[in-house]
């Protein structure tokens, strides 16, 4: 069970307790029905937990893309308007102006797959079927020269495709990479005599330009 159901689940039980206290009491709420907490733990693990029985081809997910998806997100992935980019953007996280895409930026497939199952179409949350999102997810993999145009994504191969940054991600070290400078005795009370706006994003310019070799894009 995956950190997020044993919090999820956790919550439950004491809301479930809680409520049947007050249930006694003022006559209102019940406990969650086993269906009902089934429909909100639907999240998708990295390692493939959680992910549902289904497959789905590069060339269906094209077909549902355009119908369903190409309208914000333009026809291959490249953002219509303002709306987000999804493919493409290799090579750019460095850059001025990044583009942080499912090829260039995401570690996981699972979190196209999770966010697709859980919140889109916009609009339109969870009206897709499991195959459905298998065969987006797929086309999105392929848009990004992750998979073949002839792939078929499933359950059984979904946790062999890697994303090329998945090795630029780690987990969080400032336990050990910031302690050096951890004060023992941090101020919380009158730490300055007064607080003074200098300058604001907008006027002073922090974004880096690529022209500018002194400034480290990280």
């Amino acid at each position: 069970m995956s950190r997020f159901r044993k919090v999820f689940a956790a919550a439950l039980v004491m809301a479930a307790t809680a409520g049947a206290a007050e249930a006694g009491r003022l006559g209102l709420g019940r406990e969650a029905l086993p269906e009902e907490v089934a429909a909100w733990d639907i999240d998708i693990r990295p390692d493939g937990q959680g992910l549902p029985p289904g497959k789905g081809s590069v060339k269906e997910g094209e077909a549902l893309f355009l119908e369903k998806c190409a309208a914000c997100h333009g026809e291959f992935g490249e953002g219509a308007a303002r709306w987000p980019v999804l493919a493409g953007g290799f090579g750019s996280l460095k850059s001025a102006a990044p583009e942080k895409t499912i090829g260039s930026f995401w570690p996981y497939a699972s979190t196209t797959f999770d966010y697709i199952r859980r919140a889109m179409p916009f609009g339109q949350a969870q009206t897709l079927t499991d195959d459905e999102v298998y065969a987006l997810v797929a086309f999105l993999l392929s848009m990004n020269d992750v998979v073949k145009d002839d792939f078929v994504l499933s359950r059984d191969n979904f946790t062999s495709v890697k994303l090329p940054n998945e090795a630029a991600f780690y987990l969080d070290d400032r336990e050990t990479a910031e302690k050096h400078f951890w004060r023992k005795d941090p101020c919380m009370t009158a730490c300055k005599d007064k607080v003074e706006i200098t300058g604001r994003a907008r006027v002073i310019d922090v974004t880096p330009d690529d022209k500018d070799k002194s400034m480290k894009v990280e």
